[in-house]
């Protein structure tokens, strides 16, 4: 098959385009600069507002997996551009191509979008691509961790330091990125069924069985410290101020992270006849420490 790919340079993007070509498929890859060669590889340089760039992208293809969109922003604007605009493109994109396999990666915090910017943004996506006329599938990730990840390297970071600085209690869920970038490649070839699926290792936790999870990882015991929300939010102030527009923890996301329940819903879990994950959290968790020692991140 050929696959239309949007972030295939971003964490879960790039998994998804290697567990792509490992399956015999060409993948045609959407990237704002230009891109090493690759076998299988047809890099289409644009972004996400290039309409000339994304009906190239999607013409011939037989599936398109819309991964590509926007964690953090500075206002409603910026993740209104990147999430909802962004998507529409690709989805009018697609539509003018004649092409009806859509699979779109949204969050689990599309399910809260009073909460955060990102989460109504988010939803917002996820309406544009219900109210077309594709075959879609929605997939609604937890956290998201594995080799190549980024965003969650201060939490190691700070594990291999014996501390954990939590969100105020609640349960949430968690996915290595191979087993998300599976069902992704599944759904491509598969079609879409008109679902939203929300999708996670199989269990949920609690944010210091998580934290816990990585302190063991890491070779650690963690003291495990919830803070309260308004602490949370004064925590992301001052990351803001500290790191710019490279702060991890804003405002915005400290909103979401203070909801008490970020568990995948079991109802809405893929039928195990199509999916289930096969990493479990611990070996998921080494294998992301052996990545950072590797590359001297951790």
């Amino acid at each position: 098959m050929l696959i239309a790919l949007t972030g295939a340079t971003g964490f879960v993007g790039r998994r998804t385009l290697d567990l792509l070509l490992a399956r015999a498929h060409e993948v045609r890859a959407l990237a704002r600069r230009p891109q090493e060669a690759r076998d299988g590889v047809t890099w289409v340089t644009g972004a996400l507002d290039d309409g000339p760039a994304l009906l190239a992208l999607v013409v011939g293809a037989d599936a398109v997996v819309h991964i590509a969109g926007v964690v953090n922003a500075p206002d409603r604007a910026g993740f209104a551009a990147g999430n909802i605009n962004g998507t529409r493109a690709v989805v009018d994109a697609a539509a003018r191509a004649g092409l009806r396999r859509f699979v779109h990666v949204s969050s689990l915090a599309a399910r809260e979008p009073g909460l955060s910017l990102y989460g109504w943004s988010k939803a917002e996506a996820e309406r544009v691509v219900t109210e077309s006329d594709l075959n879609w599938t929605i997939v609604r990730p937890p956290a998201v961790y594995g080799p190549g990840d980024l965003e969650q390297l201060d939490v190691f970071r700070l594990a291999k330091l014996r501390l954990a600085l939590l969100p105020p209690p609640g349960r949430m869920s968690a996915i290595m990125v191979d087993d998300l970038a599976a069902l992704l490649v599944i759904l491509a070839e598969r079609g879409g069924l008109r679902t939203v699926y929300e999708v996670d290792d199989g269990r949920a936790i609690t944010h210091a069985d998580y934290a816990r999870a990585i302190g063991r990882a890491v070779g650690r015991r963690v003291l495990t410290l919830p803070l309260p929300a308004p602490l949370l939010r004064f925590g992301a102030r001052l990351d803001r101020l500290a790191r710019g527009p490279r702060a991890k923890l804003t405002p915005d996301r400290a909103a979401y992270m203070a909801h008490p329940d970020w568990a995948a819903d079991p109802a809405k879990r893929p039928p195990p006849e199509l999916w289930t994950p096969r990493i479990a959290l611990d070996a998921g968790l080494a294998e992301t420490v052996r990545w950072y020692r590797a590359q001297g991140l951790l």
